[in-house]
């Protein structure tokens, strides 16, 4: 896999500065670089930069460290005595463990759903046919994450929603082991839509198995793909 240098993303970051409000904190920045990482903006193994990023959030050095601090607890970033932080390059066994997860709560959100709020979901899947229809296939990633996130929504828990965040973002940098984005995330469209039918027509044991065919088949390619990198990748 290959190791780049955070400089040139960090620079987009600039436009995230309002995000942080009047009285900026790590915990804002680390939900910015969180999503950022989440939309597919940095590489896993990328160093990034305390400078950089720093001048492009306009925060100080010491409430960078914190954020990076917060993020490293989350297993999105390592610190290398000596060489600096890191986007964490993620092992098989993190894949395994974080569809583990998904399968718990996003399947029981499926089935337990009482006339749920389906708009994020219908959002999110009009957002990856435009993606789509614009052969932006890493926008078209980042539309799937977020039909997930709306699907673990349905349980209405807020914590729910929090761990999901961090889950979401760790999967992001698993996706990157994928050469082609588009064969792998365009057919996986398709099945969005087959769930969002199927919880419309109130179907959500069927929307549930759909589910967790649709898990296990990412799981698996995921999966093949760790498997066959070579050592230097």
């Amino acid at each position: 896999m290959v190791i780049a240098d955070s400089s040139g993303s960090s620079m987009g970051l600039a436009a995230d500065r309002g995000l942080l409000g009047r009285t900026s904190t790590a915990e804002r920045v680390a939900d910015v670089l969180r999503t950022r990482i989440s939309e597919g903006y940095f590489l896993p193994g990328a160093r990034l930069s305390e400078h950089d990023i720093g001048a492009a959030l306009g925060v100080s050095r010491n409430t960078l460290r914190e954020a990076f601090r917060l993020l490293t607890h989350e297993r999105l970033l390592s610190h290398e005595l000596n060489r600096g932080v890191f986007v964490r390059m993620l092992s098989l066994d993190d894949v395994v463990d974080l569809y583990r997860v998904r399968k718990v709560i996003e399947c029981a959100a499926v089935r337990n759903a009482v006339n749920p709020d389906l708009s994020r979901l219908e959002s999110a899947v009009g957002d990856g046919l435009l993606a789509e229809r614009r052969e932006g296939w890493r926008d078209l990633g980042t539309a799937n994450i977020h039909f997930h996130q709306a699907l673990a929504s349905l349980t209405a828990s807020p914590r729910i929603d929090e761990l999901m965040q961090g889950i979401f973002a760790e999967l992001r940098l698993v996706f990157h082991v994928m050469t082609d984005p588009r064969e792998f995330h365009q057919p996986y469209l398709l099945r969005n839509e087959e769930i969002l039918q199927l919880l419309r027509e109130g179907e959500n044991r069927r929307a549930e198995a759909a589910l967790a065919r649709y898990l296990n088949d990412a799981e698996h390619q995921l999966v093949k793909a760790y498997s066959s990198r070579t050592p230097t990748d």
